[in-house]
């Protein structure tokens, strides 16, 4: 299966709790970034820059647990940053985890092999290791020559250690479909638990030429990449993957996936600063939701990023949809 059974009976229980007391708006997964301290300056991304002021800050240990608390979400994304930099990395794991969170660690993978002895394996805990191409095309993007083979061996031992390992691939304007799939020949070869694939865009603070900039774009890169999903382990579902190609109508929610950093809770989403909020009520009390919703920003106008939509897909599912997805999970 893609996904453990646990997540999706967590997930299950959290949405019938939460429509059961009337909520409107309620969130899937709560993205906590402890640290913006990164090992890497790669180019697209937007967080080293849009807080170059505040890098050496970080989440205590008590403020990333009342957030993981205040959220309520069944599944915490810790990323950053690298967030194996973050001072109680070890701590916060075991104390998200013991909440009966499931937990997906985002990393570069360079600190990962050296980091193994201080985690242990847990189908609710799954590493996260980003890849955005092939060895020459990686080592390129993040600017470390040697990266793509560190993060490898990061992988290969988490594997050999028990752990679950998906892995993260951002395409870019200039990603060659060519070498996506190659890399992902590779990943599959290692025995990855799963491939999450996702377009890239701009950030507010990173305007570079890398990024996709319109649908057409998108809609061209991923109408081939849509079709893999019973050749390699791929995590993007294939509701959202319709949306990409232009198939299926699916309505943003910034809502779903809350970020939390050291300066706050970011509004309105995880690429936009609006502002930050200091409790996860006046988020959700004070954002505008609806004009976001609504794409009515021009800066939403492009965006097709997964943290936004695919909570709609959760919400919004239909029955031949449901048997879609069991189908896809199953591999069948």
């Amino acid at each position: 299966m893609r996904f453990p059974v646990s997540l999706y009976v967590s997930m299950v229980k959290y949405l019938m709790a939460e429509k059961f007391r009337g909520a409107a708006r309620f969130p899937l997964v709560l993205m906590l970034e402890p640290t913006h301290r990164c090992n890497l300056a790669c180019s697209g991304c937007g967080r080293i820059r849009e807080y170059a002021q505040t890098l050496n800050q970080e989440m205590t240990l008590e403020e990333c647990l009342r957030s993981v608390d205040e959220a309520g979400a069944p599944v915490v994304t810790i990323t950053g940053g690298e967030p194996l930099l973050y001072t109680h990395v070890r701590e916060l794991v075991r104390e998200v985890l013991r909440r009966g969170k499931h937990m997906y660690f985002c990393t570069n993978g360079l600190l990962l092999e050296e980091s193994l002895d201080g985690f242990e394996p847990s189908s609710h805990f799954t590493w996260n290791v980003h890849f955005d191409g092939t060895e020459k095309v990686h080592d390129m993007i993040i600017g470390r020559q040697g990266g793509f083979q560190k993060a490898l061996a990061g992988v290969l031992a988490a594997k050999r250690a028990g752990f679950r390992v998906s892995t993260n691939t951002t395409v870019y304007r200039e990603s060659s479909v060519n070498d996506i799939a190659r890399l992902f020949e590779q990943l599959t070869e290692a025995g990855v638990d799963g491939i999450l694939v996702a377009p890239g865009f701009s950030y507010e603070d990173v305007t570079r030429d890398v990024f996709l900039h319109t649908r057409r774009d998108i809609e061209d890169k991923f109408r081939e990449i849509k079709t893999w999903g019973r050749r390699y382990p791929i995590m993007s579902n294939p509701l959202y993957l319709d949306f990409l190609t232009g198939n299926k109508p699916l309505h943003c929610t910034p809502w779903g996936n809350p970020t939390r950093n050291s300066q706050g809770w970011k509004s309105p989403c995880y690429l936009i600063t609006d502002t930050h909020y200091p409790t996860f009520e006046r988020l959700m009390a004070s954002t505008d939701w609806d004009h976001y919703v609504s794409g009515e920003d021009e800066r939403c106008s492009q965006c097709m990023v997964h943290c936004g939509y695919e909570p709609s897909v959760v919400l919004n599912m239909g029955l031949r949809d449901l048997v879609r997805m069991i189908r896809w999970n199953m591999y069948v």
